[in-house]
């Protein structure tokens, strides 16, 4: 383990312990196991359908967005982060098979005293951009207005967020808690640049921002930009060596400009494939998994019965690599906070694995086999995760 500052005294929890403890005893909804939490038709009463409805935000990214609008003047960062925020539910969604139309509608709090009505302007025509830009892949996302709030006493720059909902029939949905033994894990990269993305990705999602942000920079961001972290972890908060213009080795990107490359979205590689599934006999498909909160061991919520061999990762991209190599962070480190190199898995048949790497290839989505699932003794999850060396074993 490094002597680093951990995520939780930054007061973040990859776990998110308090928050599955608070619910533990609500409702679980019809598929009790899957991805997300689905519930009955609401809307139109059709038995054979199911509600499902998620929300998400793009978390401490947005605040990255706030230190390049601080930097350069150009609002148009955050449209990035209007993708994070509605790409963070979209693809949650895609995990229990739901393939639109979607409705969307989004919430911003913004401190008005440092976030003026351009960069409102430019979340909400982000949020415009990515559904058209969406649609032309054949994902149908409607956005249907929301709410911006100037929250100054509580939000000390500004922060993005959203739900998306929509309706599927019950025959379709991919229930993760059916993640079946014999069945291998295709990983699909967060990294490079798909045929459906302007630039470089780096990969890093939504999630572990505030970890990277703080390992990243120096300390003269404290000086330059108090309001950009909470009081309460000054001692623990930009202890890196970058400022805002380090270029990222490996890259065409600067380390803040990586930071922010925008969440990808899987939904043009995964709605088709779902719709071909549908028709096929035997489902060749278990369980599809977002690597988001709890980084590769999020499989661990998922599934009763089942060992999670995680074997042959995408060797880390520049800014992971970057991440864990200026900081020294062991796997397990970097493994419960980020995604390593890919966002999403999909538990498959092993004859059925070439039609999914082919298919994220043809929109230029590099995929392989990252592991394998096997079964554990006791009815619960288990994971083995191999990378450079190192091995993580844990338990759910």
């Amino acid at each position: 383990m490094s002597d680093k500052p951990s995520y939780e005294a930054r007061g973040v929890s990859a776990s998110k312990s308090e928050v599955h403890a608070a619910i533990a005893n609500l409702h679980k909804g019809v598929f009790p196991g899957a991805f997300c939490k689905i519930l009955p038709d609401l809307l139109l009463g059709d038995r054979d359908f199911c509600t499902v409805m998620h929300a998400d935000g793009a978390g401490t990214k947005s605040v990255l967005a706030y230190l390049h609008y601080q930097n350069t003047g150009d609002p148009s960062v955050f449209a990035g982060i209007a993708q994070d925020s509605l790409v963070m539910n979209l693809d949650d969604l895609l995990c229990v098979g739901a393939d639109g139309p979607f409705l969307l509608s989004n919430t911003i709090g913004r401190n008005a005293k440092r976030v003026p009505g351009e960069v409102i302007s430019a979340l909400i025509h982000g949020y415009e951009a990515v559904c058209a830009q969406l649609a032309d892949f054949g994902v149908e996302v409607y956005g249907c207005g929301g709410e911006t709030a100037d929250v100054g006493d509580v939000v000390r720059t500004v922060i993005a967020d959203s739900t998306l909902m929509t309706r599927m029939r019950r025959s379709d949905v991919v229930d993760a808690s059916q993640a079946k033994p014999g069945h291998v894990l295709v990983g699909l990269a967060s990294f490079g640049q798909a045929k459906y993305e302007p630039r470089y990705n780096s990969g890093i999602g939504s999630n572990g921002l505030t970890q990277a942000r703080h390992d990243v920079f120096g300390g003269d961001m404290k000086v330059a930009f108090p309001e950009s972290f909470a009081p309460e972890i000054s001692d623990v908060a930009y202890t890196g060596y970058a400022d805002l213009n380090t270029r990222l080795e490996g890259t065409p990107l600067t380390l803040l400009e990586a930071l922010l490359s925008p969440t990808r979205t899987y939904a043009p590689v995964l709605i088709p494939l779902l719709r071909d599934i549908r028709s096929m006999s035997a489902r060749p498909i278990s369980a599809i998994f977002h690597i988001t909160g709890g980084g590769q061991l999020k499989p661990l919520s998922f599934g009763q019965g089942v060992r999670y061999v995680k074997d042959n990762l995408f060797p880390l991209p520049p800014l992971f690599r970057y991440l864990q190599t200026t900081q020294g962070l062991s796997l397990e480190e970097m493994a419960r906070v980020y995604n390593l190199g890919h966002r999403l898995e999909v538990a498959c048949e092993p004859d059925f694995a070439p039609e999914v790497i082919e298919r994220a290839a043809d929109l230029g989505v590099e995929a392989r086999i990252v592991g394998h699932i096997g079964a554990y003794y006791d009815g619960r999850s288990s994971m083995r995760l191999e990378h450079a060396g190192e091995v993580v074993e844990r338990s759910a």
